[in-house]
């Protein structure tokens, strides 16, 4: 009678079957444990990453559920969601809402004009340039207080500044001993702080689109040029397509970091004449109404807007990474 072979006897039968899964199986084994030697050394860093940032924002976000507030100590307890409604109807943070977006689109779009300027200037090749490239980008070195109180002190100040100094020289160059010498921060309190901003923030985005124009083709730029092409035209039709994508890398960055300052407003206005942004509310809430409820919840709400912002940025950089690489 003829024997019927079982899948067992099968794969016994086959010389080099078991033997071959098997160093599959190791081979994986292998590959897992390089994988994870690649890896080990950044555990550390890993783990100081979440320690010092996530933490802290996973407690913040516990926090915002809860009725905490250190005037009444005996009222603590589980709150839901009714700090996030007091966030949304709270009319000071709408107000502060609107102040923050005013401030950012002035300063980010004055930045990035102001910015385009000076890196269409540094583009060209002249005697000094990598002087007057140092001196332009310093006030992006200075620190953000440092660069605040320089402003309120040394410029804006209504009694010695350097502004109102300047109005009594060009008066008396004209015989007049009136000059105006207005209190530029209480005048023009939001626009003292974006001034200020502006001044810092416009290097960082000369640094950015003066980089996109030095990766600009230079062969297709002289052959534009040999066709009769104008220094508008070369402008308007090549260069500003080109610059597109670090356009709005720089505004997405510069969004992302203009939203948060704290440094400015607290110098020199400490968030009066309807300057206080949301940092600011979100540290009057903290630190003057004792509210750490409301506070995290309102901090929560700004980080989710910040990374709504940073994603966009994430994704423009990895497309222009994806450019410099297809090239």
């Amino acid at each position: 009678m003829p024997t019927q072979t079982t899948e067992p006897a099968r794969e016994a039968a086959s010389p080099g079957a078991r033997p071959a899964g098997a160093t599959a199986a190791r081979a994986r084994r292998t590959e897992r444990a390089k994988d994870w030697a690649r890896r080990a050394p950044l555990l550390p860093a890993l783990v100081f990453l979440i320690v010092v940032t996530q933490l802290p924002f996973v407690a913040t976000v516990v926090i915002s559920f809860t009725r905490w507030n250190a005037l009444a100590p005996d009222h603590r307890g589980f709150a839901a969601f009714a700090n996030y409604r007091a966030v949304f109807t709270d009319p000071a943070l709408r107000s502060s809402v609107g102040t923050t977006v005013l401030l950012t689109v002035t300063v980010v779009l004055v930045s990035l004009l102001l910015g385009l300027g000076l890196a269409l200037l540094l583009d060209r090749s002249f005697r000094g340039r990598g002087i007057v490239r140092t001196l332009l980008i310093t006030p992006f070195l200075v620190v953000p207080v440092a660069s605040a109180l320089l402003w309120k002190h040394a410029l804006y100040n209504a009694s010695y500044g350097l502004i109102n100094g300047s109005l009594t020289w060009i008066w008396g160059l004209f015989g007049s001993d009136h000059a105006p010498q207005p209190d530029w921060m209480t005048a023009v309190p939001l626009a003292s702080v974006e001034v200020s901003l502006i001044w810092q923030w416009t290097p960082f985005m000369m640094l950015i689109l003066l980089a996109g124009l030095q990766s600009r083709a230079a062969d297709a730029v002289e052959a534009a040029r040999m066709d009769g092409a104008t220094a508008f035209d070369i402008f308007r039709y090549l260069t500003l397509p080109h610059l597109r994508r670090y356009l709005e890398l720089a505004a997405l960055l510069g969004t992302v970091y203009v939203v948060q300052n704290f440094d400015a407003v607290f110098t020199i206005t400490s968030g009066g004449l309807g300057t206080a942004n949301l940092p600011y509310t979100i540290y009057q809430t903290f630190y003057q109404a004792h509210d750490y409820g409301r506070a995290s919840a309102q901090g929560v709400v700004v980080v989710v807007c910040s990374l709504l912002v940073a994603t966009f940025a994430l994704r423009t950089v990895s497309s222009l990474l994806r450019e410099e690489v297809t090239r």
